[in-house]
């Protein structure tokens, strides 16, 4: 079997290598040169896949840039990324794109399956009638589903395999032949009757997680103004053993999921003419995170007599999460953004982010970091770092993570 992927990111990448082990041949397609060139050598750029394991495959993958070798596949998945605009609406401009220059390559009797996050209706109203200007048809000579990405970037212990795969087709018979493509290499398929109940589940996971990181945010605001440790709070009420699942306060939301597609179901809502106030609001209060903890850096400076401007601050961590290069929608540029409009002297550590062209800065040794800092912010907490040591040496150091409750010291100043 020949399965295609269009788009060679987080979610694309994976499933190349996914679907070469189990023995497929693989057409891998993207716009980026720089992605299949990378990949032609056998070098991956993303944490999720060593490149150990992508050279080992490179055999069964025939990577380009040229959407001309789809034609040849039975199956083509369509991985490509879904922002949002400046006005936060839906961008399905890199979607359009790669479905209108897939149609000129389709084949009967072909499967297409959308994996990029969008709103319910994406597949039968924006994806399906680009498809069928080939002049096939869906559900009689094509085959179309929809079945949501779960990658969670850095994780080891759910992956591809292991992480039950949500399923939504035009018809049962694209569903069916969707369920037999994926279950080459998911161990679980979940079936959804449309693709419509697969974009909304999509959206749903995420909104889950949005919504409950906002409300323990809001309660972390409230708990610093009344006096109390939100650590405590959180620690004591995860003992509960129901009725309440445990989120930890932080800096904001990033990545590719969380702070994006939110918007694609409110935006989305509005057409059916409802105003999803509780969404929308959660969105509201993440964004606003990045601006309480530049307060909470200042609070804790000025109680040492030291302003922000002038300060030397370095700070821990600028990827979104733990483990991983990305810094997309990464709360640590919007609190380094606003730290050097007043005046801090930045500089950063961050092993996965080697550089930070809009802040001209490149990622110092953790050694010399931490030299002469008026305080270190901890961010992003990367494995393989001891913050209690560097907490219990820095003359000031702010954990926005939480990660060193348990240590008692007048320089530790957490969230």
């Amino acid at each position: 079997m020949t399965i295609g992927v269009i788009g060679l990111g987080y979610v694309g990448l994976p499933l190349v290598v996914a679907f070469a082990e189990a023995g497929e041949r693989v057409v891998a397609v993207d716009v980026d040169e720089r992605k299949v060139e990378a990949l032609k050598r056998g070098e991956s750029y993303i944490e999720d896949i060593a490149s150990e394991r992508l050279a080992a495959v490179l055999g069964s993958i025939e990577a380009s840039t040229k959407f001309a070798p789809l034609a040849r596949a039975d199956a083509v998945l369509i991985c490509v990324p879904t922002p949002l605009t400046r006005n936060r609406e839906p961008d399905l401009g890199p979607l359009n794109a790669a479905g209108r220059s897939l149609t000129a390559v389709l084949q009967s009797g072909q499967l297409v399956v959308l994996e990029s996050t969008t709103y319910p209706g994406t597949t039968r109203e924006r994806l399906v009638p680009i498809l069928e200007e080939s002049g096939l048809r869906v559900g009689e000579s094509l085959n179309v589903a929809f079945s949501p990405e779960r990658v969670d970037p850095g994780r080891t212990d759910y992956t591809l395999k292991n992480t039950p795969k949500v399923i939504g087709g035009m018809t049962p018979a694209c569903a069916e032949r969707a369920r037999e493509l994926y279950s080459r290499v998911c161990d679980e398929i979940i079936p959804v009757s449309t693709p419509e109940a697969a974009e909304l589940t999509k959206l749903l996971e995420n909104i889950f997680r949005s919504v409950n990181i906002a409300l323990v945010n809001e309660i972390a605001v409230l708990a610093d103004r009344m006096g109390i440790n939100i650590w405590e709070v959180v620690d004591a009420a995860a003992t509960k053993p129901y009725g309440f699942m445990r989120f930890e306060p932080g800096p904001g939301m990033g990545g590719h999921c969380l702070p994006v597609d939110p918007f694609y179901l409110t935006w989305r809502a509005r057409e059916f003419e409802l105003s999803t106030e509780f969404i929308e609001l959660a969105g509201k209060m993440n964004q606003q995170m990045p601006y309480f903890c530049v307060e909470r850096i200042e609070r804790a400076l000025n109680d040492v007599s030291k302003p922000v401007k002038g300060s030397r601050i370095a700070i821990l961590g600028v990827s979104y999460k733990g483990g991983v290069g990305d810094i997309r929608e990464s709360p640590a540029l919007r609190i380094m953004k606003v730290l050097g409009d007043r005046g801090g002297d930045l500089c950063y550590h961050d092993p996965f982010v080697p550089g930070l062209k809009e802040f001209d800065l490149h990622s110092l040794s953790l050694e010399e970091a931490v030299a002469d800092a008026d305080a270190l912010v901890l961010v992003t907490a990367h494995p393989g770092i001891d913050y209690f040591a560097l907490a219990s040496e820095a003359s000031l150091f702010v954990d926005l993570r939480g990660v060193t409750r348990g240590l008692q010291a007048e320089n530790v100043i957490r969230l």
